[in-house]
């Protein structure tokens, strides 16, 4: 049979589930930071090292040339011939100024002064000594494409290591980070089930977890103190407002038992009484609206019994009910405390009667849900849930307007939930969702 479970157990499973996805979030936002400052240390200290090789080369270069034209000119003044470098990638001009360029040099680096020059003018980038010895001018170019390359390949294989090392370092924050937020982990696995009454402040925790489950006991042991004083309040309340309540509905009643009372005294003492049960019935509801409202005997009720008696109640006490329609398995039973459920069924059909105009009301079993229709005015264009708030009245009849206040709070201290919605074809529909905590209402074998 299904079971009407406890909210706080209901609450558990979410809370639970949220609370190991905190932590999970935590520990990837640490090793999210970690990761990206590292990452950008290795990006500034990449482009530094970068930048620092390009410089070398440059000066690297440069010396080359100036080491490769000082010999080339010496031994071809000794020589008498042009003596080139053996370097592919080198290439040396000699002419006399004034004169064409020998064929290879173009114009622009022909024009080129005396000195050491970066060139893109032929579509790749040449590095260019020219010097000028004996009337004669020496050029010689360098071919920077085989370095670019190089440079290309450093640069790749820095931003794979880069890379690689920010997913090493990723994997290795978290890892630190889940060891050292995995007490926090269990602390709050702690707070989230049911408490057995031991001081989350242990041996053995670290300095910081010690400070939060000290403020923890700290915060139970007033929410303890807070729910005793509120309880013997309850208490308290109930039993004086009960008694005088009591003792007022006695006279009243004997008021009424009286044969000589005047009809003007016989409709007072009527109002009194009415009152009086309004009364005792708001108190009720405040009373257990202040309080858990938690299951206490549960056990497998028969609902299509349960609403029959709940509107058996309720139209011996309203001349103007009319009809009451079931749809409902009359096998179908639900396990839950039997008090708090007929207190929900009260509430919905007295709500349901108080709109219902005189027309006729249906109650509907739908796999786990129990709907409520009436044929009454509905909700208008407000929100339909906002019947569930605290002193919310609507229509023209009498009401404390805590009814389904107190059938929400019911539903929630049960894990059901409580939907509240306009029909299409007019009036309201209240229903309760059984299936929301317990699974869908179980049917009792035939000849239960």
């Amino acid at each position: 049979m299904a079971s009407a479970t406890n909210s706080s157990t209901a609450e558990t499973g979410t809370r639970t589930g949220w609370q190991r996805w905190l932590p999970g979030g935590l520990r990837v936002r640490i090793a999210i930071s970690v990761t990206a400052m590292l990452l950008v240390l290795i990006v500034a200290q990449s482009f530094a090292l970068v930048m620092l090789n390009e410089e070398m080369e440059e000066e690297f270069i440069d010396g080359t040339l100036d080491e490769q034209l000082h010999y080339s000119i010496e031994h071809s003044r000794r020589l008498g011939t042009l003596v080139g470098p053996q370097t592919p990638t080198m290439a040396l001009y000699r002419y006399t100024p004034g004169t064409a360029p020998p064929s290879g040099l173009s114009a622009d680096l022909a024009a080129l002064p005396v000195g050491n020059h970066e060139d893109w003018s032929s579509g790749r980038e040449l590095h260019v000594a020219v010097r000028e010895v004996d009337g004669q001018r020496y050029v010689l170019t360098y071919d920077e494409s085989e370095h670019r390359e190089r440079e290309s390949a450093v640069v790749t294989a820095i931003v794979i290591g880069g890379l690689m090392l920010s997913a090493l370092s990723f994997l290795l924050v978290y890892a630190i980070a889940t060891r050292l937020t995995r007490g926090l982990e269990t602390l709050a696995e702690r707070v989230e089930c049911e408490h057995d009454g031991t001081p989350f402040a242990q041996d053995g925790l670290d300095a910081e977890l010690l400070v939060v489950a000290r403020a923890l006991d700290h915060a139970e042991a007033r929410q303890a103190a807070l729910l005793a004083r509120e309880r013997d309040f309850n208490a308290n309340l109930s039993h004086e407002l009960r008694t005088p309540l009591a003792g007022i509905r006695s006279d009243a009643e004997m008021l009424l038992t009286d044969a000589a009372l005047s009809d003007k005294a016989r409709r007072r003492a009527e109002r009194i009484v009415a009152t009086t049960d309004r009364t005792a019935t708001l108190a009720n509801s405040l009373l257990l609206l202040a309080r858990e409202a938690r299951p206490q005997a549960v056990e497998p009720i028969n609902l299509c019994a349960a609403v029959r008696d709940s509107w058996a109640r309720l139209h011996a006490a309203d001349a103007t009910a009319r009809g009451l329609t079931l749809h409902i398995d009359p096998r179908a039973e639900i396990t839950a405390d039997p008090s708090l459920l007929a207190l929900v069924l009260h509430n919905l059909l007295e709500n349901a009667l108080r709109h219902a105009d005189g027309r006729e009301i249906e109650v509907v079993l739908a796999g786990g849900c129990l709907e409520v229709r009436d044929r009454g005015p509905g909700f208008g264009a407000e929100d339909p849930m906002r019947c569930f708030e605290r002193f919310r009245r609507g229509g023209t009849r009498p009401g404390h307007g805590l009814g389904l206040a107190l059938v929400k709070h019911i539903c929630s201290a049960c894990g059901w939930t409580a939907h509240a919605s306009n029909r299409p074809d007019g009036g309201a529909c209240l229903a309760i969702d059984f299936g929301a905590a317990s699974g869908p209402v179980q049917h009792a074998p035939d000849g239960h």
